[in-house]
């Protein structure tokens, strides 16, 4: 027949086919749209909704919401929430610079151990992702307590008053984010490098390759998945992430996330809300894209 076609050694039709895909990819492919696409367009239609005097939300087209975004509002123009933005972008690079510095050389000593120290190792690195973020922000408040060594030694060094504490301050917020974020940039690095073909690490150095060629010529190029997701893994968080900053920063670390948990929660304000939500993934997403872009070029190494 002519709508009968050959499939991976058996004879099937185009029909037989789609119903084979949709009952594999069916199940996934609703629930992205009900918990992913439905939730992204509601966000982004309430980001162009208003409000009443009484402050419901209005299902009108307006742009006021992006315009208070920008600092336009009834006293005239502020820049307040491009600090906010900015910090938050800043936060998150910081984080995701360190979280990957630090992992990098944790990857390689864990698989570098025998069998039983490396499960041991994998395990303390997998213990905190099972423990909630609050519970591990509450242990940092009490490790920059001032009672404990950390506060004692920055007041012997005059960075601290006698009897403060590290926290809260900018500070307090970049050790929390850096050791939420340390096992998410971990776990894909030590796959990567468990895997490393060593063979052609010691052939570059054959070659009379330096360290830092066979480096970025032979071990970079076969770690850069593993990095590529370490970096998504940590920027995409820290991007978003309020409860840190909330906890670590005090009223004064005023990050993306922290407003928006502010305007829902507090304000009730959904649609400007829902407006910093949508720029918030607007940069995530230009942020992977830069990041691919310059991705491809570090694959030509």
């Amino acid at each position: 027949m002519s709508d009968q076609l050959v499939w991976q050694g058996r004879l099937t039709t185009r029909r037989r086919l789609m119903r084979e895909a949709w009952s594999c990819a069916g199940g996934g492919s609703c629930w992205l749209t009900l918990f992913l696409v439905l939730p992204s367009l509601l966000v982004g239609g309430m980001a162009f909704a208003g409000r009443d005097a009484y402050g419901q939300v209005v299902w009108e087209f307006t742009f006021e919401n992006f315009r208070r975004l920008a600092g336009f509002g009834t006293l005239g123009w502020s820049p307040a929430y491009f600090y906010i933005l900015a910090r938050s972008l800043w936060l998150a690079t910081v984080v995701t610079f360190f979280s990957v510095g630090l992992a990098y050389p944790l990857a390689f000593f864990m698989a570098g151990l025998g069998p039983r120290r490396r499960a041991l190792a994998l395990a303390l690195i997998a213990i905190p992702l099972c423990t909630n973020v609050i519970i591990r922000t509450y242990a940092w408040e009490l490790l920059l307590s001032p009672q404990l060594p950390l506060a004692r030694l920055a007041a012997l060094l005059g960075l601290i008053a006698p009897g403060e504490a590290l926290y809260p301050g900018a500070l307090g917020v970049y050790l929390g984010m850096i050791s939420y974020s340390l096992p998410f940039a971990v776990l894909p690095l030590y796959t990567n490098v468990e895997r490393l073909d060593w063979a052609q690490v010691e052939a570059a150095r054959d070659l009379y390759a330096s360290g830092r060629t066979a480096f970025l010529r032979v071990i970079l190029p076969q770690t850069l998945p593993g990095l590529s997701a370490a970096v998504v893994l940590t920027f995409v968080p820290a991007l978003g992430i309020f409860a840190i900053a909330d906890r670590l920063g005090g009223a004064s670390f005023m990050l993306v996330g922290n407003v928006i948990q502010q305007q829902f929660s507090a304000s009730r304000d959904y649609p400007f809300a829902a407006a910093l939500s949508l720029v918030l993934i607007l940069l995530t997403l230009g942020g992977l894209y830069f990041y691919r872009r310059h991705n491809k070029g570090m694959e030509l190494l």
